[in-house]
């Protein structure tokens, strides 16, 4: 019930008990004017309905008081209702897109592991095939089981260690020295005599080929390249070249 209506009732109440009040105190012997022949009578009045009535007033009042206190409690619960099931839909609807981006961010991932992945094999294959190819190219280049593939291939390692030398060089002090025969061998020079005899191509001392022998060459001193790298390495250690060589050294 509205505040203003409830003020009138309660100021229609208190009328009402005013005019009992009114009518009670009226003297017992006071003359009044009829013109019913009825004899006077004393009227008495009581407070007792008054106060009913402001009783049934007061509860009628209190419980309007209560269903609208029960209606607004309806309205916030539904209200309440209606909020939670927004925010469980907006927290769905975060769940879902946040779901889909870590999806699609692990698949970015895979995808770029899986690129370098392929990049990397991609890579490993052209240096493999690289490195076929120059295998091959290595074991292609052959020499001559002679004289002329000897010194070529004897220039060649030379070459790579840093060791002089020419062709010419080479040729003139080996022709000087062996003829051209690999398995040369000196027993009469002072070599022999000291128990170190002179051998093969360049005419070198076990000793010396020892000690000047060229790394990636055999260890056997009648060996034909191995024998002029050999002598080869010593002659630039003590001459400067094999060039420089025109005789016994």
């Amino acid at each position: 019930m509205p505040k203003n209506t409830q003020k009138i009732a309660i100021a229609g109440v208190a009328t009402l008990g005013a005019a009992a009040v009114a009518f009670s105190v009226v003297p017992a012997d006071a003359q009044t004017t009829t013109t019913d022949a009825t004899p006077s009578a004393r009227v008495a009045y009581s407070s007792e309905p008054v106060r009913d009535v402001k009783a049934s007033v007061t509860d009628q009042l209190a419980s309007a008081s209560v269903k609208v206190d029960a209606i607004d409690a309806k309205k916030k619960a539904a209200a309440a209702a209606v909020a939670k099931k927004k925010a469980a839909a907006r927290a769905a609807a975060d769940a879902a897109v946040a779901k889909k981006k870590a999806a699609a961010k692990k698949a970015a991932i895979r995808a770029a592991v899986k690129k370098a992945a392929a990049e990397r094999s991609a890579k490993e294959a052209a240096s493999r095939s690289t490195h076929r190819v120059a295998v091959r190219q290595v074991a292609v280049k052959t020499y001559a089981n002679n004289l002329d593939g000897w010194i070529r291939q004897a220039l060649a390692i030379m070459d790579a260690k840093n060791i002089p030398g020419s062709y010419h060089g080479l040729h003139k002090n080996i022709m000087r020295e062996s003829s051209g025969n690999p398995n040369a061998i000196n027993n009469w020079d002072i070599n022999a005599i000291n128990g170190v005899p002179s051998k093969g191509l360049l005419q070198v001392i076990q000793p010396t080929f020892n000690a000047y022998h060229v790394p990636g060459t055999s260890w056997n001193i009648y060996d034909p390249v191995a024998n002029i790298t050999a002598a080869a390495n010593y002659a630039a250690h003590r001459y400067g070249s094999i060039d420089n060589v025109n005789s016994a050294y």
